[in-house]
């Protein structure tokens, strides 16, 4: 690798119908304090100075995407991403990888982390340009963890010593997590977070400690966390 860091590119993708939230729309186009939250989203990726440009895996069907206003610093394009959220960050490698950016490497962030902040970046990118294996943002496990048996009673207590919570960004060489998640797909491997993927392919990511604030909206309550959470940085105004 050159001394000059190569580009990096954030990868989001967002073809989900995100059934929990049980809306009308897709759950990234929710209203989180007056703006979808895939703006809010985006908006802390592109406006970060070290990210070059994004890629959105979105539904064939989407129409929601042409009606937002896309204001952002750095480029944005679009991709149609797939039934699995493997099948949507490979679309938007492939486009990358087609523009002839072997070299690049990635941040694939959930399109409903709309708390990410610049410092929690910062610390990725700290440490993950010198890791050829990535690296990810995570949370050490802190609540007791019980295994639920077949009634639904405790089966056992679960130790968390050495256990994290995978948040993301997830940061990978773009090539390398190319490759693993097409060996993944080739095997019938499920995989659901990239870093999985390249567990399966032999390499060892690192975890970097991030904020527990960097939540994924999945429920209808998450959306009142996100927006506290959003006022709490600073970033709503």
């Amino acid at each position: 690798m050159s001394a000059e860091r190569p580009r990096i590119w954030a990868v989001i993708p967002a073809a989900g119908v995100g059934r929990r939230m049980a809306a009308d729309v897709p759950k990234q186009y929710l209203d989180l304090l007056g703006q979808p939250i895939v703006s809010w989203t985006l908006r802390s990726l592109l406006q970060h100075p070290a990210i070059h440009g994004g890629v959105i895996a979105l539904a064939d069907h989407d129409t929601t995407w042409e009606t937002l206003n896309h204001d952002y610093p750095r480029p944005l394009y679009r991709v149609t991403g797939g039934a699995e959220r493997s099948d949507s960050v490979l679309a938007a490698l492939e486009f990358l990888l087609a523009q002839g950016n072997d070299d690049d490497w990635v941040l694939v962030h959930d399109a409903v982390r709309p708390c990410l902040t610049h410092d929690d970046i910062d610390r990725l990118l700290a440490v993950g340009f010198e890791r050829p294996d990535g690296a990810l943002l995570a949370v050490p496990v802190r609540d007791t963890l019980k295994r639920q048996g077949a009634t639904g009673r405790v089966r056992a207590t679960a130790s968390r010593d050495g256990l994290w919570h995978a948040l993301t960004p997830q940061m990978f060489p773009l090539r390398q997590l190319h490759q693993a998640l097409l060996t993944a797909r080739e095997y019938g491997r499920p995989v659901t977070d990239d870093a999985q993927a390249m567990e399966t392919a032999g390499y060892q990511p690192l975890l970097v400690e991030g904020r527990p604030t960097n939540i994924k909206v999945t429920r209808p309550d998450d959306l009142a966390l996100a927006a506290a959470i959003l006022k709490l940085h600073g970033q709503a105004g």
